[in-house]
């Protein structure tokens, strides 16, 4: 069993943290482009325009100049899109880079304010986050 196998503790505080800093890629699927252009309210044209970067034959969320996702609300350092933000943002902190080890975590409960606090997953629910999308 990994090391994780009595569960790890996460609650978002909606800081914005992981959303901002070095620059980046949030990569995006059709499905996920299609749930936020329902959430924008935007044609397609419209929205790749505005928010999506081409990364080879990939689109990733555009970034502001600081590394800033595109949809970081610079003032309230919300998600403007957090219902229909992407798997890489919905799955976070239990990605393999931060499940890689306890010293990998700890470092993620130091720079994420919500790791290491308030709801307990389980080892079941943090492998069906993992496995989603690996990061």
């Amino acid at each position: 069993m990994p090391w994780y196998a009595d569960g790890l503790q996460f609650e978002c505080s909606q800081c914005g943290d992981c959303c901002s800093g070095e620059p980046g890629y949030v990569f995006v699927d059709e499905s996920e482009i299609e749930a936020l252009l329902v959430e924008t309210k935007l044609e397609r044209e419209e929205f790749e325009k505005k928010f999506l970067r081409r990364v080879g034959r990939d689109y990733s969320l555009k970034e502001y100049p600081d590394g800033d996702c595109i949809f970081l609300d610079p003032k309230s350092r919300r998600c403007l899109v957090y219902n229909a933000r992407p798997i890489q943002c919905r799955t976070w902190p239990f990605w393999d880079s931060t499940l890689a080890g306890p010293t990998d975590w700890k470092e993620t409960c130091e720079a994420c304010p919500g790791a290491g606090k308030g709801k307990m997953y389980s080892f079941e629910e943090i492998e069906i986050r993992r496995k989603e999308k690996s990061v």
